[in-house]
């Protein structure tokens, strides 16, 4: 499966979460030869839960694995530190990012410390995501844990 459609099926995900009033950020894990394996979306505003990010998301919808070394993160937006630390805990190999314009996330770190790291840098996930950071600011500051004036807030961290 080429890369483009492995984002389709996380770009799907984001759209659900829009659609749900969400944060419209998707993810899939799927095996390095194409096999999806799980999908999911932000839930972080569905669920009243903030450890639900779209990465986490399509994780726990794959379920228990003896490795992941032979895995591939597809997410639409470069991930944060939380979910660039899931992909060194567990040992994911590859990550593909949709883009990575709005939020930088930890991708440099994951490819400084190994993982192969792919930035398509598509428009209708940059599209998408502009558009709800403009719609709902405050959600999004609270999503990545800054405040709107662009600081730390006192319960985030910088992302």
């Amino acid at each position: 499966m080429r890369v483009e459609e492995m984002l389709a099926i996380a770009f799907e995900e984001a759209l659900l979460g829009d659609a749900e009033g969400g944060v419209p950020i998707g993810a899939a894990l799927f095996r390095n030869d194409g096999v999806l394996l799980g999908r999911g979306h932000n839930r972080r505003i569905q669920d009243g839960d903030p450890s639900t990010h779209a990465e986490t998301a399509a994780f726990r919808d794959a379920g228990r694995r003896a490795h992941y070394r032979d895995t591939t993160m597809v997410t639409t937006l470069s991930p944060c530190w939380y979910c660039s630390g899931l992909v060194r805990q567990f040992g994911i190999s590859r990550v593909v990012i949709g883009e990575a314009r709005t939020f930088h996330g930890g991708h440099d770190w994951l490819a400084e410390n190994g993982v192969e790291v792919t930035v398509l840098d598509d428009d209708a996930c940059t599209r998408l995501l502009a558009g709800f950071v403009a719609r709902s600011p405050e959600l999004w500051f609270e999503d990545i844990g800054v405040s709107p004036e662009g600081g730390v807030s006192p319960e985030g961290a910088s992302p």
